[in-house]
């Protein structure tokens, strides 16, 4: 199939699958249910570190965190008392815990506190402004590609990891320069930064761009990606998520992830036949 009619099936499948009734049976009605962005951004965070596995038990956790919570997740995060935190302890989702989930919640009060928020602690500079500029010589999207996994992704975790916790925690927010493929958090700042104009993202951040995204790859993006020729690499690691959206950018470079759906959808209802 070459590269037109590979972008004729893309388009057809976002267009189809990119519709309100996608999130019925998707984690991200989870965040989308609550009207301020900081509620949502913060239970949107929590819902995807805990997306693996069936998404009803993911989407059912994800209702039991905002139940813990008092339905209100930012106030939570920023408010709650030790006696309050201390309610999250029977909390599990596989092999995430309530120690973890406790860890959680005072992460993100600190990137509250200290920077001012969750998307500006992806940000190089700590007040929200950006350095991301291409170096000499390389090209923009070169430098868009790669600026989430070299700065962003590792910079966010190392702000979210500087108060006090417990090491095992740190292995639910993944880390590209050690090969994860990152798909929890990709999704997420999917999520929170591509356009609300299908009934699906939120578009909550503006200060990173839908060109800077990163595809979330999973078993049914990366199956769907190799038949249509999109992905040669085998493994589902990092250097697969770069060739993933390298291709996806030669349709549109400005939105590249907008094909995450489509990929996904195609995936899914191919596996049920």
């Amino acid at each position: 199939m070459n590269a037109t009619a590979v972008k004729g099936v893309l388009n057809e499948a976002y267009e189809r699958y990119a519709q309100p009734s996608f999130i019925d049976l998707d984690p991200i009605h989870i965040p989308r249910s609550f009207a301020r962005r900081a509620d949502a951004e913060v239970i949107g965070f929590l819902t995807a570190t805990i997306a693996w596995g069936q998404r009803v038990t993911i989407i059912n956790n994800a209702k039991k965190l905002v139940q813990l919570m008092d339905e209100a997740p930012h106030d939570f995060v920023m408010n709650a008392t030790d006696s309050e935190l201390d309610r999250l302890a029977p909390f599990i989702h596989r092999t995430f815990n309530g120690t973890d989930l406790r860890h959680f919640v005072l992460g993100l009060r600190h990137l509250y506190n200290a920077y001012g928020g969750l998307e500006n602690a992806f940000l190089p500079e700590a007040n929200g402004a950006s350095s991301r500029e291409p170096r000499a010589g390389a090209s923009k999207l070169k430098a868009r590609s790669s600026w989430l996994a070299s700065e962003g992704i590792p910079l966010f975790k190392q702000r979210f990891f500087e108060p006090t916790h417990q090491p095992r925690t740190q292995k639910h927010v993944a880390d590209p320069g050690k090969g994860s493929n990152a798909k929890r958090i990709n999704m997420y700042l999917r999520w929170m930064v591509r356009p609300n104009d299908r009934g699906v993202d939120l578009g909550l951040w503006k200060k990173i761009t839908p060109a800077d995204l990163m595809v979330p790859l999973d078993v049914h993006t990366g199956r769907v990606g190799r038949e249509l020729g999109l992905l040669q690499r085998t493994q589902d690691d990092w250097k697969a998520v770069e060739e993933l959206t390298a291709s996806l950018r030669m349709f549109d470079p400005a939105d590249p992830v907008k094909y995450d759906i489509a990929l996904f959808g195609i995936g899914v209802n191919t596996e049920r036949r």
